[in-house]
């Protein structure tokens, strides 16, 4: 063991850890992540540290793979394991936001556009219903000019996370998005719908747009408004746990944990 690796926050039950590593692979079924993404929780014990698994495509992780990290993103237990560069995304959310649980990191397609043009994302249903509270643009040059696009550091991971404040998902210009939640299962559900409002959103344009000759100023889209998103969000926190069931149950039957 690393002598000036952080301290660990101890022991977190096993089926937890299962649970986090069966995450990635829901998101990977979903089409969430493909060969690229993560999924971290918040230490039950320790508020000051936090969960990820360690450099792996997102179907392949296991329990095993499950690394402790700080909030300064140093791994306690790495062991020879390597961790992904931009772990640096989850341990500065979770400085800046308490009450979060649950980071989730993908580069899903349908949603990648909404950071790249000047039409902002909307809730286009119930099951997305936190995205009417507003989805803010990180655009990593405003702050660091060129650069490789990837939150590499604790300073870019700071400038993330201000940028998406007291929201709980933030899209990242020609990059990703992120989607966070007070548990592991509604951050990966949020996560889930978040490319699904998406798919539906591209669709709902097209089709506003196909009626605009009949209607002055084109078709108008009836998204949810914030008080709608906050009542609907509020039920989804229940029904977040029916599609975890699901997901989770799949998952244990192809690994068996």
């Amino acid at each position: 063991m690393n002598a000036s690796a952080p301290k660990s926050g101890g022991q977190v039950d096993a089926e937890r850890i299962a649970d986090l590593a069966a995450a990635s692979r829901i998101l990977a079924a979903q089409g969430v992540v493909d060969g690229f993404g993560h999924v971290s929780m918040r230490h039950p014990r320790a508020r000051d540290r936090y969960l990820m698994a360690r450099a792996v495509a997102p179907a392949l992780v296991t329990p095993e793979d499950v690394i402790e990290y700080d909030l300064e993103s140093n791994p306690c237990n790495a062991n020879g394991r390597s961790s992904f560069l931009e772990r640096f995304i989850h341990g500065e959310i979770y400085k800046a936001r308490p009450d979060i649980m649950a980071v989730v990191h993908s580069h899903s397609p349908s949603v990648i556009p909404f950071g790249l043009v000047d039409a902002p994302m909307r809730a286009m249903f119930h099951n997305a219903a936190f995205i009417a509270e507003g989805v803010p643009v990180f655009d990593i040059r405003e702050k660091f000019g060129a650069t490789d696009l990837l939150v590499g550091n604790g300073e870019k991971g700071v400038a993330l996370a201000e940028i998406m404040g007291k929201r709980d998902i933030v899209l990242m210009r020609a990059h990703g998005s992120v989607a966070c939640g007070r548990t592991l299962e509604s951050a990966v559900f949020r996560s889930v719908y978040t490319e699904v409002n998406a798919r539906i959103q591209h669709w709902t344009t097209a089709l506003a747009g196909s009626t605009a000759a009949s209607l002055e100023g084109g078709a108008p889209i009836a998204a949810l408004d914030r008080e709608e998103g906050r009542l609907a969000d509020a039920v989804n926190q229940t029904a977040a746990l029916r599609a975890w069931d699901l997901w989770r149950s799949r998952v244990r039957e192809q690994v068996n944990w």
